[in-house]
């Protein structure tokens, strides 16, 4: 073909001198025209024919193939095969810049066919994300080794074109980089194995909530890849994590708490010593009015009645005689509201302890779970909870320890609006 363009070229006049140049431009000139109407032919007719047919179909996972661009791709690799095959038959084989054009036809495939491949594999993993139940396994780590390795294996190619040697000649002369690729590729490295372990001790997966204080990191696990951990924070942020970093060092996951069906709320109240005090007989009847004290008022006078008459006291003996206090009794109330409490989990550990007295008074810790796990409703709930009884401590004589500030320290001190 070349010939005959040549010949042809002569036949219409063409000086000798400029016949080998015109002939170069010309077979240039056709092999790109011919390789452009190919691939609009590809792009605009055969693909969108390809997108009717893969819509139409009733199976969703060939929708993916449109989406990561497979036939995109493919259709690219056109023009270069054209390009591959056009050259030798429009241009001298012998030429220099035939065989230039041979050379980066080649590299383009080998490149073409990576990136075609890139996107196969993410469909893999769209489907596996779209399928699988079980997001333990390291199949992102896994995609992104197999796409460095494509990768790798392409640009080995593409090189060895260019310099017309055996990839197995080339692959021959990295044994003796390899203390060079171990120091570029060390993150790469790190990180499978870390993703390795994390799926076999199934440390974490997407869509975990996990708290990374050294990083910054509080929020959803987006995703686990390779080399690093995406994670997007409460405050819409993304953190990105290195993949090692979360077998090296140590991390909070609230997975098992999601699980559980319950969510801890573990919270003190400071009583003012200074208030703690025996409960008066008004007092004591002043509680039988409170529905949640009943039962407890019952057993408790009916353990201090015994209890005195043993030791053979009197039950009006203030000092000697067994009391009831009325930090005891709140404790009681405390635990009668949390276990009747719609919003308290009642299979899980419900309690009400004495911590040790502080300079900043006496702690009563609540030790309860709510029902509610998700953010917003579960701290409703233990703010409503501890607004009840923030009200309810004057009623048995209690004072809420807090610093005093300055409105404390005013002599005549502003009324509220509505107060004293």
């Amino acid at each position: 073909m070349h010939q005959v363009l040549t010949m042809w070229l002569a036949d219409n006049g063409v000086s000798p001198a400029y016949l080998e140049i015109s002939a170069l431009l010309a077979g240039t000139g056709l092999i790109l025209l011919i390789s452009a109407i190919a691939y609009y032919l590809a792009r605009h007719q055969v693909l969108v024919l390809v997108h009717k047919l893969v819509i139409g179909t009733r199976n969703d996972w060939d929708d993916l193939l449109i989406e990561h661009q497979v036939f995109s791709r493919t259709a690219l690799l056109v023009p270069f095969l054209l390009l591959l095959f056009l050259t030798p038959v429009f241009l001298s084989p012998e030429d220099f810049y035939s065989h230039f054009l041979q050379v980066m036809a080649k590299c383009a495939i080998s490149l073409q066919v990576a990136f075609c491949i890139s996107a196969l594999l993410n469909v893999i993993k769209a489907l596996y994300l779209r399928s699988s139940r079980e997001r333990y396994l390291p199949f992102n780590a896994t995609i992104q080794v197999l796409k460095l390795i494509v990768y790798l294996v392409a640009v080995i190619l593409a090189i060895s074109f260019i310099l017309e040697r055996s990839p197995l000649y080339l692959l021959s002369g990295l044994g003796a980089l390899t203390a060079v690729l171990l120091l570029i590729f060390q993150d790469t490295i790190k990180g499978l194995v870390a993703s390795i372990q994390i799926s076999a001790n199934r440390m974490v997966a997407p869509g975990d909530w996990i708290e990374v204080p050294q990083f910054g990191a509080d929020g959803d696990v987006l995703e686990i890849g390779l080399i690093t951990v995406k994670v997007k924070n409460f405050d819409k942020t993304i953190t990105t994590i290195p993949t090692y970093a979360l077998t090296s060092g140590s991390f909070k996951n609230w997975r098992d708490m999601y699980q559980s069906g319950g969510r801890r709320i573990k919270r003190a109240i400071r009583i003012d010593i200074s208030s703690i005090d025996f409960c008066s007989r008004q007092q004591i009847d002043g509680f039988n009015d409170i529905v949640l004290l009943k039962e407890y008022l019952a057993e408790k006078r009916q353990q201090l009645l015994l209890s005195n008459q043993a030791a053979g006291i009197a039950q009006e003996d203030k000092i000697n005689s067994r009391q009831l206090t009325n930090i005891g009794t709140f404790r009681a109330y405390i635990e009668a509201y949390l276990k009747q409490h719609p919003q308290v989990h009642p299979q899980m550990t419900c309690m009400v302890r004495q911590l040790p007295a502080e300079g900043t008074g006496l702690p009563l810790e609540l030790y309860f779970f709510s029902k509610e796990q998700a953010w917003v409703s579960y701290e409703g709930i233990q703010a409503d909870i501890f607004d009840h009884l923030y009200a309810m401590a004057p009623y048995f004589g209690l004072r809420i320890f807090q610093h005093p500030g300055g409105f404390d320290w005013q002599q005549d001190k502003p009324a509220f609006p509505g107060g004293k």
